[in-house]
């Protein structure tokens, strides 16, 4: 193997820009990895002069637009800083009291500097390569512990979403779970957040559940239900003991399913222990800022013997080759690829980023922190209370933990719009009630304006502490200890911490480290410039039900951001509301649904999927209340067009959609997509086309105009938010005029049209990061972002010519090319050898780099998309190890080295491996750790050998293991 060092690049010149010619560097240059010169190499490579001819050659001339993206001319980074500035700056800070699952809370300064801005954490990927996921896993693992332990249930999931698909995936669970009851009603209590409730209804109705609201304190109402779901506390505040509810629903065959607050149960009696089979909720108020309503970690908890119907992901305990404990998701996780139409969830992903900085708030603070966090949030409220009955002010509930309801008949406008005056929000329930929440950030001065707003004189904040009652009666109080375990004592100084944090970082493999080619993923640059503002308090701080008026500028921003989505796609409206890529697939199918509904064809029902497809899209139809047919994929990978039109004849009248990929999942440019529309069209049905490949086509082809009726999109793909471990994400929905009707709404915004589906907690979804595909597209402006396509899909061409003699690319479009991602087959070199695309996979990472997808779409293949980040150096560091892997296949094959002793089906291999006194393998220590021999770069450890991931599935342990555990 040849070293190659990274090609230098000068500065641009302008003969015209003064200042001895040299003018700033454009963002798109330090964006996209490979300049021009370097350009021209890899177009030799694959034999074109440009990238225009390459893409002309590639792309179906049907879908080619002929108009150059209607967006502002790209900016500096200093200039776009400076407009997010006073984006920011319109938006107005107040003290927030509105409550409804959304508070104030310290992000402690080392987890902020050491987790949220660090691209170690936040450039991470989902954690399918295990070994090289170690430290995310831990901390996942720890996240799974907290909420264990505070709700009180044996098992919880490494985080949802948010709390009110949290909530809606607790509803879906319990009515499979429950094999009792053949009801289709599901009671919810009126105190529920109305975000949850609305979500709740969405999801409910294409399912055929029929969402009943009561106020179940008072005891459970007549006929039959199959669970219910009540708030503790309360959005009013109140807090009620279920254990009675809990034993009369289980006594009607009932499941019972808990909202709680992460922060009241650390004084609050646990819903497990009062007999509750499911607890959800969101750990926001753990060091998580609002940010307009996310992005947060939603949580689910459940009893034992439902650990196996857990939606999304569980990090579990296991082992590797040398028997040392190790982390690994667990089977469920993987349940949308394997079981398609069957899944009960599409839900294939996290909210990382912010469990892991919810579980290091936890580690920080200690079991002893958290609860005196919560006794003071808890002394405020219970001192605001006291003052308002001073004042003669009735306090509707005598048990509360941080939110206090005030009655002022005919009064409550006036009294928030005094508070308002004051720099102080609460919420207005209704003409007669005001909501006040306390918490962690909540100061004397705060409950001082309250009460002026109220009209109270109170002479001191201490003077009424000295006399107020502790308004919990001894039954809800909490006796049972939590996070015993000693990870959550270990690290109360911040040396201590900062140490831990930066060990964990070490274990794992992101994108500070090197290319990270997963096919589907467009892993490319999360830029320092699009990451910093996401911290500023103008945007953290917002709450996602705030006045208007004081969110002018996230409203500004949503406006611009909403506009050039539309216009990069061809569509006509977009909704930003749902906060993953499956969450965008379900709005988009609601839409159409929708759309047949308002038309009288509700009979339309069938969603043509084909074989090829992301495992999400026939779950997000099932979830639509859609029936899913498959249609066949060629030899080629292209949709089979005979296979559809039989399809579309046997389904003519019931055909609703058809869901595609493109370019497809295979990586290629269908050259028959405008056709497979029309025949969709043709029948009555609508085109669904995934936005997951976008960034083949940006600048280049508008789905919204060779076709398609609506799309997701993934804006931590294509415009970089980060994927931050597995989560955070945004996938917007896109839709053409006549399905905007039927786009997103939510209860909380002025003049929402209730018929509108809500898909997500927060009307914006996650918000708190739209600022960075704001700024990405900003500063690439329509230019750029046509340069970063090219490049991108130059990437893949290059390494798949490359790659060819050494092993088939599995599929390719025109001309033999494909388009922003290659396939490559290894299953004739699995049936030489015998060894495994796992084998391969875990060979990498003793290179330096994380394997690619590995046997989705084909079995026993690797999916590779480089993006248009990496520059030729690192393309060629790939190449190069993976050259040098056919040849160590190749010593496999000739019996140098025997199929059961070789370094692939040893890999990775670890320094504590390397370092022991025994080594009893045929080839050298040389070999094994530094196959490429390369000393100039950092090498990077697997901190744990190949883990076994059988043995985690038959052992599942969800849970901070004992430390024993990792003597044995």
């Amino acid at each position: 193997m040849t070293d190659r060092a990274p090609a230098q690049r000068g500065p641009e010149i302008d003969e015209t820009a003064g200042l001895g010619g040299v003018a700033a560097v454009p963002f798109a240059a330090r964006h996209i990895g490979p300049g021009a010169a370097e350009q021209q190499r890899m177009l030799a490579e694959v034999g074109y002069s440009s990238v225009a001819e390459l893409l002309a050659a590639a792309m179906p001339e049907t879908i080619l637009t002929r108009q150059a993206l209607r967006l502002p001319p790209a900016a500096g980074e200093a200039e776009v800083t400076g407009e997010l500035r006073r984006l920011a700056d319109a938006n107005r800070t107040m003290v927030q009291m509105i409550g409804l699952g959304y508070y104030g809370t310290h992000t402690p300064a080392v987890i902020l500097r050491n987790v949220l801005e660090d691209p170690a954490w936040y450039t991470a990927y989902t954690p399918y390569q295990p070994e090289i996921s170690q430290g995310r896993l831990e901390a996942l693992l720890n996240f799974q512990t907290v909420i264990e332990d505070l709700t009180g249930l044996a098992v919880a999931g490494a985080s949802l979403l948010d709390e009110g698909t949290a909530a809606a995936e607790a509803m879906t669970l319990a009515r499979r779970a429950n094999k009792k009851s053949t009801s289709p009603v599901f009671l919810v209590d009126s105190d529920v957040f109305p975000q949850t409730l609305a979500v709740l209804r969405t999801r409910a109705l294409p399912l055929g559940i029929e969402v009943r609201v009561a106020d179940l304190a008072a005891g459970l109402p007549d006929g039959e239900f199959f669970g219910l779901l009540t708030q503790y506390p309360g959005a009013s505040g109140r807090v009620v003991d279920h254990e009675a509810l809990c034993a009369a629903a289980h006594e009607r065959g009932a499941l019972v399913t808990v909202a709680a607050d992460l922060l009241g149960l650390c004084l609050l009696r646990p819903p497990g222990e009062v007999g509750a089979d499911v607890v959800v909720g969101s750990a926001q108020r753990f060091g998580v800022p609002m940010g307009f309503g996310g992005p947060h970690a939603g949580f689910m908890s459940v009893r034992k013997g439902l650990e196996r119907m857990l939606p999304g992901r569980l990090v579990g305990v296991s082992k590797d080759a040398d028997g040392q404990v190790a982390y690994r998701l667990a089977l469920q996780t993987r349940e949308q690829h394997i079981r398609r139409e069957k899944a009960t969830s599409n839900i294939c992903t996290a909210q990382v980023l912010l469990a892991v900085m919810a579980s290091m708030y936890a580690v920080y603070h200690g079991p002893d922190g958290l609860r005196r966090i919560a006794a003071r949030t808890h002394r405020l409220a219970t001192i605001l209370a006291a003052g308002l009955r001073t004042g003669g002010v009735e306090v509707v509930h005598e048990a509360f933990f941080d939110t206090v309801s005030a009655r002022v008949p005919g009064g409550a406008a006036q009294v928030v719009a005094a508070a308002r005056d004051a720099g102080i929000n609460l919420r207005l329930v209704d003409a007669d009630t005001v909501g006040i929440a306390c918490d962690e950030t909540t100061g004397d001065g705060d409950l001082l304006a309250v009460w002026r707003a109220f009209g109270i004189a109170v002479p001191s904040i201490s003077e009424v502490d000295a006399r107020c009652a502790e308004p919990l009666p001894a039954a809800l109080v909490r006796s049972a200890g939590y996070l015993a375990h000693p990870v959550f004592a270990a690290h109360r100084s911040e040396t201590a911490m900062l140490r831990y944090l930066r060990d964990l970082a070490d274990k794992d493999y992101a994108l500070d480290r090197g290319m990270i080619p997963l096919g589907s993923c467009t892993m490319k640059l999360n830029a320092t410039t699009e990451m910093e503002p996401i911290t500023w308090p103008e945007f953290a701080s917002i709450h996602p039900f705030a006045p208007a008026d004081q969110t002018e500028g996230y409203r500004e921003l949503i406006d611009d951001l909403c506009r050039w989505l539309a216009e990069v796609t061809g569509y006509d409206a977009v909704s930003l509301q749902p906060n993953a890529g499956s969450q965008g697939e379900l709005a988009g199918l609601l839409a159409i649904h929708g759309y047949h509904q308002a038309r009288g064809e509700s009979q339309r029902d069938v969603c043509l999927i084909p074989s090829s497809a992301h495992g999400t899209n026939a779950a997000s139809a099932v979830m639509a209340g859609m029936r899913v047919v498959v249609v066949a994929c060629d030899d080629d990978g292209n949709v089979d067009l005979a296979d559809l039109d039989a399809k579309i004849a046997a389904h003519a009248d019931s055909l609703a959609a058809i869901m595609v990929t493109y370019p497809s999942t295979h990586g290629v440019y269908e050259q028959q997509i405008a056709q497979l529309c029309g025949k969709v069209h043709d029948a009555g049905g609508q085109v669904y086309v995934d936005g997951a490949n976008l960034n083949a086509l940006l600048g280049f082809a508008k789905p919204g105009r060779f076709g398609a009726d609506v799309s997701h999109l993934n804006l931590h793909k294509t415009f970089c938010i980060p994927h931050g471990g597995g989560g955070p994400g945004v996938g917007p929905v896109a839709a053409r005029a006549h399905l905007a009707p039927y786009l997103p709404g939510h209860p909380m915004l002025d003049g929402n049209d209730p018929q509108r589906p809500t898909v997500s907690a927060a009307p914006y979804g996650s918000a708190g990061i739209l600022p960075i595909s704001w700024a990405y597209l900003r500063l690439m402006g329509p230019d750029g972002l046509t340069a970063a396509t090219g490049a991108a899909v130059l990437a893949a061409n290059y390494l798949a010519a490359r790659l060819r003699p050494h092993f088939p690319v599995l599929y390719a479009g025109a001309n033999g090319l494909v388009a922003h991602e290659c396939i490559v087959d290894l299953r004739p070199v699995t049936k030489s050898s015998g060894i495994s695309v796992d084998d391969v996979a875990k060979r990498l990472i003793d290179y330096g780099f994380h394997a690619p997808t590995m046997s989705f779409p084909v079995a026993g293949t690797l999916m590779v998309e480089p993006t248009e980040s990496e520059d030729l150096a690192e393309l060629d560091r790939f190449v190069e190890a993976m050259i040098a892997i056919r040849r160590e296949i190749t010593k496999v094959e000739s019996g140098e080295w025997s199929a059961e002793d070789n370094p692939l089906v040893n890999a990775p291999h670890t320094a504590r491996m390397l370092t022991a006194d025994d080594w009893s393998h045929k080839y050298s220590r040389q070999e094994a750790g530094y196959p490429n021999g390369d000393g100039a770069r950092q090498k990077y450890w697997s901190p744990v050998r190949r883990i076994d991931g059988a043995f985690g599935d038959r052992n599942l342990v969800c849970s901070c293991p004992p430390p024993e555990a990792f003597t044995q």
